[in-house]
C-alpha cells in the first residue's frame, strides 16, 4: 500500500486570509528577485566595463581568496552552487589568464588543487575593493540605520526556508 506524503498543516484561516497570505508571500519573492536582478545586473556591467571580467570568475576568486592554501577543485562547485561542467571553462580561463593555478594533489594525483597566483590575488583585491564601493553606491539610498534590522529579518527568512526544505 502506497502512503501519500503528508501535506503541510493547514492553519485555521479562512480562504480569503489564506489567499492574502499567498499573495504577500508571492510579493516578497518578487521583491527579493527584483532586488537581486537589479544589483546583479549592474555589478555584471561594471565588472565587464571596468575589469573586462565576469561575475562568475570573480566569485571563483572570492572563494580562493578565503583559502590561501588552495581548494580541491571538486569543492568549488559546491561552494558556488553550480555544476562542475559550468565551472570547468571558468577555471580553465582563469588558469590561462594567470589568475589561478591548477595542480594535482601530492596525496592523490586524480585530485586537482586550485590556488590563486600572486597576480590573481592582487587583481582580485582591486576588484573586491571596487565591488564593495559599487554595492555601497547602489544601496546608499537605503537608510543605514535599517540595514541591520533588514539583515536580521532576511537571516530569519533564510532559516525558515531551509527548515521548510529539510521537512520536504
Amino acid at each position: 500500500m502506497a502512503v501519500a506524503k503528508e501535506s503541510p498543516s493547514v492553519s485555521p484561516r479562512n480562504g480569503a486570509d489564506q489567499e492574502a497570505e499567498y499573495r504577500a508571500q508571492t510579493r516578497l519573492w518578487l521583491r527579493l528577485l527584483a532586488c537581486t536582478t537589479l544589483i546583479e545586473g549592474e555589478l555584471r556591467r561594471r565588472f565587464r566595463e571596468e575589469f573586462d571580467f565576469t561575475m562568475p570568475r570573480f566569485d571563483v576568486l572570492a572563494q580562493l581568496d578565503r583559502e590561501p592554501s588552495g581548494l580541491v577543485l571538486g569543492e568549488l562547485p559546491k561552494r558556488l552552487m553550480v555544476s562542475a561542467g559550468n565551472l570547468t571553462p571558468i577555471v580553465d580561463r582563469l588558469v590561462e589568464d594567470g589568475y589561478i593555478t591548477r595542480t594535482p594533489s601530492n596525496l592523490d594525483r586524480r585530485v586537482q588543487i586550485v590556488c590563486m597566483t600572486v597576480e590573481g590575488r592582487k587583481a582580485f583585491r582591486r576588484m573586491a575593493k571596487s565591488h564593495g564601493s559599487w554595492l555601497a553606491e547602489l544601496l546608499a539610498e537605503f537608510p543605514t540605520e535599517r540595514l541591520d534590522g533588514l539583515i536580521g529579518e532576511l537571516d530569519e527568512l533564510k532559516g525558515a526556508v531551509r527548515d521548510a526544505l529539510q521537512k520536504s
